[in-house]
């Protein structure tokens, strides 16, 4: 048995670090409430102005947003004038933390901090029991991930996602059939179908709340060349009938992706593409150290993509199931030419772009 020195400059640190934690979990949280209450971005318009001023901009009880904008101040977020008792969002935060900002809009993301929170005690008893959590169980989540997928995956679509496929964009405007699976709210296919008319877009997603959202959507902006269903991935049987067939980070939360990846080869037709974005990370953690957001993106496995898989009998790949597992999972399904590529607006992702032959 070793026996450890203690190191009293190295728990003080360690301890320091544990405050900045706390510090920083509470941030997020407020920053959440920021985003939501559209409270950066109402400060992103005002001069330097009063609790009550902003308050009155954003339509909002004055106690809260003062109380909200004291964790702000101290948390280095917003600036504070003592004696004129104004606050200022800095120039330089508004291109991280309001709407305008779209893909590097950071306080998008915050919001999942509550989201899985809200999941603790279901999430502790499955630490002793096993088992998973269900998705009925978080509450926001399809509002969330819709939002998330415009920032990195709708608003980069045409101009950078839609490139990475020669000759893709062409195919799209003569009529080609597209499958998107696990589809959420429908954003990113209905933008394409308005896009390209000759074109048929199919969408399946395992929650009817969503396929509900995305149809609404269609119906709103009267799309014929769209349709959405109600469909688990894994019961997918159509074969040779999709020219184009994408994922939006959805393969890891499968509760069979090994069968998931199976019927996507089988429905593509032999000449056809499918485009599987999913989470630029390493398989084994020691690949992960100096990944940006491996924390967060650990959390989020646990307490979501991970949990839902195993509710449901499933793999529980999770969120981190990284590159080297994904080629490894494409090849057993069968396909037999893989490319991976990166945007440089998405450190987050990795893009697939996959062929049978």
């Amino acid at each position: 048995m070793t026996t450890q020195t203690f190191n009293a400059t190295k728990a003080e640190a360690f301890a320091e670090r544990m405050l900045n934690i706390l510090n920083s979990g509470a941030i997020a949280l407020m920053t959440s409430i920021g985003h939501r209450t559209e409270l950066f971005d109402t400060m992103a318009e005002l001069p330097p102005s009063t609790s009550q001023q902003i308050a009155d901009a954003a339509g909002l009880n004055e106690r809260y947003v003062r109380e909200w904008l004291g964790a702000m101040v101290t948390g280095r977020l917003v600036e504070y004038d003592a004696i004129a008792n104004t606050y200022t969002l800095p120039t330089e935060h508004v291109p991280f933390l309001t709407r305008s900002a779209a893909s590097d809009n950071i306080a998008v993301f915050a919001q999942f901090i509550p989201l899985l929170g809200a999941v603790e005690e279901q999430i502790i008893d499955c630490f002793y029991k096993g088992g998973g959590v269900p998705y009925s169980e978080f509450k926001r989540f399809h509002a969330v991930m819709a939002e998330d997928s415009s920032q990195t995956t709708v608003s980069a679509l045409f101009d950078h996602i839609l490139p990475l496929m020669p000759g893709i964009t062409e195919a799209l405007q003569q009529g080609i059939h597209v499958l998107d699976l696990g589809c959420g709210c429908g954003r990113a296919l209905n933008k394409l179908a308005e896009a390209f008319s000759n074109s048929q877009f199919t969408g399946y997603d395992f929650s009817g709340e969503a396929i509900a959202t995305a149809n609404a959507e269609a119906q709103l902006h009267k799309l014929s060349n769209v349709r959405f269903e109600v469909k688990d991935a894994a019961t997918l049987e159509e074969r040779d009938r999709y020219d184009l067939i994408t994922t939006f980070d959805a393969i890891h939360d499968q509760a069979k992706p090994d069968t998931v990846l199976k019927n996507i080869h089988n429905a593509l037709r032999p000449d056809g593409v499918y485009l599987m974005q999913d989470i630029h990370a390493a398989t084994n953690v020691e690949g992960n150290l100096n990944h940006p957001i491996a924390p967060l993106l650990y959390t989020i496995s646990c307490m979501h993509c991970m949990t839902v898989s195993l509710a449901y009998g499933g793999m529980g790949l999770g969120t981190m199931w990284g590159k080297e597992k994904a080629l490894q999972m494409l090849a057993e399904a069968g396909f037999k030419q893989v490319e991976i590529k990166q945007l440089a607006h998405d450190f987050q992702n990795d893009y697939y772009i996959i062929r049978k032959s």
